[in-house]
């Protein structure tokens, strides 16, 4: 529908046609508007998600907030106030006014500030421990819940907290460039008074003193602690291998070097057939690189979408011309040769691994928190010393959906954990009780998946895979632990709720 054909609500716009919970695109004036009924109440906000740009006439209105179909921030309707990452900035709001059956929308509304949540009084310092998506979300949301003491997030990155699926995805593929992917501007840091300290280590955690020491020996007093160091890629001793040849995937200085080596390079060996792997794949083939995969397992992502979808995914991949070579190991590496583990000789420019990644636990174990396979909180995200909580990869909480204690390396995850966080150090007491969501990009398919599925023992499949429209149901002992949706946003949204209320 273009402006045209679109309804001005400035003028009225017929209540009849307004169904409840059911957003209607129009415009106000220059601006694209969304109409929402709820009940006797009738909401005019911003038409697209402040994240991504998608469409939320197109999303899911949960009572009276109203969800993005593309990667699942959600909005106030009466304020406009992203409530969930990965959206931090507000929608904008309108007056509407009734006449009979008719519906205006009127001026644009000036919103309030956040109330202060009058629990950081006995706060004067905090400290957190990362640049990633975590540690800027739970810093962003301090601020916002009106935490004014001292606030220090302290980084080994020599970037600003920046959009870390982009890596693999647009910037790598050369559509996207390199100031699209900090996620804030740098007075961003400085109008909030975030003393944001990059290039920094921190060499030991004094969790009685209530102290932070960097390896410069400069240290740092809180009264409250975040850990969000995040996860390290795992790395391949490839024997021949010069590592000036071999990339690994995490960083933003890291995927600038791999676009910085395409420029003379015909061809690419990717080791691992996992999500990362396959989105460098993809990337590298947008840039009409040569792209080779090389992975143990007999189908791509298998262990983690099934076989059939592996399948699919595969044929999606080699349609786009990678060469998958699967059951298969890299053996060694001779000049520009590689070899493989049953001697089949592949030529390549250089090789990016993308084998997984594992928590970042060192500061932890040197603390004394107790970690496994993460570190230990609880649904507060508190670990086991009072006053220090985790969020993101590094984290193991207990989800009560499952009844398990479960580490989740997804970014919409990393960015809620520490939102839940920042409000828990400020003394609201709030359970992260989030269904995990991820997304996945691969070529013009996206795969969105909300739920947790360590194991399944059933996966079924409702519409087509060859036409990227389908859901898929991975089900353990008759119940659905997770759903992975592809062209279908909206089911996955109500997946995602009926997760939450427990009805599914």
């Amino acid at each position: 529908m273009n402006d045209q054909q679109m309804p001005n609500f400035k003028v009225g716009f017929p209540l009849k046609n307004l169904s409840e919970g059911q957003p209607v695109a129009g415009k106000v004036d220059a601006d694209d508007v969304i109409l929402v009924r709820r009940g006797s109440s009738i909401f005019a906000v911003g038409a697209f998600c402040t994240h991504y740009h998608g469409s939320l006439a197109d999303g899911l209105v949960v009572d009276d907030t109203v969800r993005c179909p593309l990667h699942h921030a959600c909005f106030s309707l009466r304020t406009g106030e992203a409530l969930r990452a990965p959206a931090f900035d507000k929608i904008d709001c309108w007056r509407t006014d009734q006449v009979g059956d008719t519906v205006f929308v009127r001026e644009k509304l000036i919103q309030p500030e956040t109330s202060p949540s009058g629990a950081s009084a006995d706060l004067e310092s905090i400290v957190v421990i990362g640049g990633g998506a975590a540690a800027l979300a739970a810093a962003e949301m301090l601020r916002r819940e009106r935490y004014d003491g001292r606030l220090v997030m302290i980084s080994a990155d020599d970037s600003a907290p920046y959009d870390r699926p982009n890596l693999s995805k647009d910037f790598l593929a050369g559509t996207a460039p390199a100031d699209w992917i900090p996620l804030r501007s740098p007075d961003f840091y400085t109008g909030h008074k975030i003393e944001l300290l990059l290039n920094a280590r921190v060499a030991a955690i004094h969790a009685q003193e209530k102290e932070v020491v960097l390896d410069d020996g400069t240290t740092y007093n809180y009264d409250s602690l975040l850990l969000a160091t995040g996860a390290d890629p795992v790395h391949l001793s490839i024997p021949g291998a010069a590592a000036s040849r071999v990339h690994y995937l995490r960083s933003f200085a890291d995927s600038k070097a791999i676009a910085d080596k395409v420029s003379s390079a015909k061809r690419v060996l990717v080791i691992g057939a996992s999500f990362i792997g396959l989105e460098v794949a993809a990337s590298l083939r947008g840039r009409d690189i040569e792209v080779h995969v090389v992975a143990p397992e007999l189908q791509p992502l298998e262990k983690v979408l099934g076989g059939e979808v592996g399948a699919f995914l595969r044929k999606l991949h080699e349609s786009h011309g990678v060469v998958f070579h699967m059951g298969r190991t890299v053996d060694h590496v001779s000049d520009s040769e590689v070899v493989l583990s049953d001697g089949a000789i592949l030529d390549a420019d250089f090789i990016v691994v993308g084998a997984g990644v594992m928590p970042s636990l060192t500061l932890a174990n040197g603390t004394g928190l107790t970690v496994d396979r993460g570190v230990v909180v609880n649904q507060y995200l508190e670990t086991t010393h009072a006053g220090i909580y985790a969020a993101g990869d590094t984290a193991r909480w207990p989800d009560l959906r499952s009844g398990q204690a479960i580490r989740v390396e997804h970014w919409v995850v990393a960015e809620r954990q520490g939102q839940v966080a920042a409000k828990n150090m400020l003394g609201q007491r709030e359970a992260f009780n989030a269904v995990p969501f991820f997304w996945s990009q691969h070529y013009d398919v996206t795969v969105n998946y909300v739920g947790y599925a360590e194991q399944w023992d059933e996966v079924h499949i409702d519409g087509s895979l060859e036409e990227h429209d389908c859901t898929i149901d991975f089900l353990l002992e008759g119940n659905t632990v997770a759903v992975a949706t592809i062209g279908r946003d909206l089911a996955s949204l109500r997946a995602e709720l009926s997760m939450e209320r427990g009805t599914l």
